[in-house]
């Protein structure tokens, strides 16, 4: 107030020193008070009408009944979509092929055979070595089983006999199924003594000889000479010709002899390209 700025200003004077007191000291006008306006009182309530009924030379029409209406149903929510299930494979298709007589089969012998133990009739075992092919389709696949026997066995004799083994297929396992087969033989001979073993009967008795006429002149001779040859026989006697042998593991190739049919599945595994048709030739 100017009040205050009069009373600021002598406050000054008053300190020793002060020659003039230069007052700029400005008084602001006081701020208008707003004034609070009383909302206006709340207006009376109006007391309600009551219309009187006055009939009326036309009914009013009624309105409509509401009719109901179901709350919306949410949508049914669709069913989670599978992965297609993969289609089970297919069966494979059979074919019959029938093997021709003279068809190659090459079998690996699992046995050793020997002249010298081996009886007619015995039964020994094998696989099929390779493919055998045709068409283009493995009808005998390789490791098939095979089964054949002794056909002929002849051990090695005294002085001339020959060693002899003789064997051929009878069936072959396909496919969990015995198939009754015929072929032809294979032989194997070894070596007899002959020609050789009369020589060295030959030579005991000239040897025999010799030593008779040096201990006994002519008679002793005679009689060097029987010795010479009855010990050169002995000795031959005693001993055999050569045994032979079929190992295990020897590839053997038979010839069918007979015609047999075989069903055989048809799909890409028992397909082969054509540098294979010609396996069961070779």
């Amino acid at each position: 107030s100017d009040a205050a700025r009069s009373l600021a200003a002598n406050d000054v004077a008053q300190v020793p020193g002060i020659k003039t007191v230069i007052n700029n000291l400005t008084v602001q006008p006081p701020a208008p008070v707003a004034q609070q306006v009383a909302p206006p009182p709340p207006a009376p309530a109006r007391p309600e009408r009551t219309e009187r009924h006055r009939p009326s030379a036309v009914a009013p029409q009624e309105a409509p009944a509401p009719t109901y209406q179901p709350p919306a149903q949410p949508a049914p929510a669709a069913p989670p979509v599978s992965a297609p299930r993969p289609s089970p494979p297919a069966a494979p298709a059979f074919r019959t092929i029938t093997l021709p007589p003279d068809t190659t089969l090459p079998v690996r012998l699992s046995q050793t055979l020997d002249s010298a133990t081996a009886q007619l009739g015995d039964v020994f075992n094998g696989v099929v070595a390779s493919d055998v092919i045709v068409d283009g389709i493995v009808v005998l696949p390789q490791g098939t089983p095979v089964s054949g026997r002794v056909a002929a066995v002849q051990e090695a004799a005294h002085f001339k006999g020959n060693s002899l083994l003789t064997i051929e297929l009878m069936t072959l396992d396909h496919h969990g199924e015995h198939i009754a087969l015929t072929t032809d033989s294979f032989s194997k001979a070894g070596a007899g003594r002959g020609k050789n073993t009369a020589e060295k009967v030959g030579g005991g008795a000239a040897v025999g000889a010799i030593l008779g006429g040096i201990f006994g002149g002519g008679k002793g001779a005679a009689i060097g000479a029987a010795a010479g040859g009855g010990a050169g026989a002995g000795v031959n006697a005693a001993t055999r010709g050569e045994q032979v042998q079929i190992p295990a593991e020897t590839l053997v190739r038979f010839h069918l002899t007979n015609s047999i049919a075989l069903r055989v599945p048809v799909n890409g595994a028992q397909q082969r390209g054509g540098a294979d048709l010609q396996r069961h030739y070779n």
